[in-house]
């Protein structure tokens, strides 16, 4: 007869069909809101689960970013190391570099200043400040205005019989 039972209450959930209105969420998946400060008896009233008296216990209570109840933060235990460049704050170099072989290639018969540099397009802005790099030999007599020169590209010039000025 216990048999019979135990087959009868398989068949009978087994067969329940899963309708709108049957469903439901799972057994244990749902949680009501914990109700704060409702009596002593509730295990969260009095306090309210904020502890005794301090800031924690206050209205508005907000910790700053990396606080660490008093103790010395992460980010000031740490050391400082490296700094950014000037140059990578603004995003570009101090000068604008220009070789000695890209001079040579201009075909200038006058004196390079930073106006035909502009013209050439060697230079993008009349505001740019240009130095003259070295790296390979001088075969004509050249006569450059720029901002700095490198000592490699001031004696290749020289050595040429050219003459190199530098503008303030």
């Amino acid at each position: 007869m216990a048999q019979k039972k135990d087959t009868a209450k398989k068949t009978s959930t087994s067969s329940a069909r899963l309708t709108l209105s049957t469903l439901a969420p799972a057994r244990g998946s749902r949680h009501r809101r914990k109700r704060l400060g409702i009596g002593e008896g509730s295990g969260s009233g009095k306090t309210s689960g904020r502890g005794q008296k301090g800031y924690g216990a206050r209205s508005g209570m907000k910790q700053k970013r990396g606080f660490e109840g008093g103790q010395m933060p992460l980010h000031r235990r740490l050391p400082k190391y490296g700094f950014t460049s000037r140059k990578k704050y603004l995003g570009e170099n101090l000068y604008r570099v220009v070789s000695v072989a890209k001079l040579e290639a201009l075909n200038a018969k006058e004196a390079i200043t930073l106006q035909h540099l502009l013209d050439s397009g060697l230079i993008s802005s009349p505001r740019s400040r240009v130095k003259i790099l070295g790296g390979s030999e001088v075969t004509k007599k050249l006569i450059v205005e720029a901002h700095a020169v490198s000592a490699s590209a001031k004696e290749a010039i020289e050595k040429a019989g050219g003459e190199v000025r530098i503008v303030a």
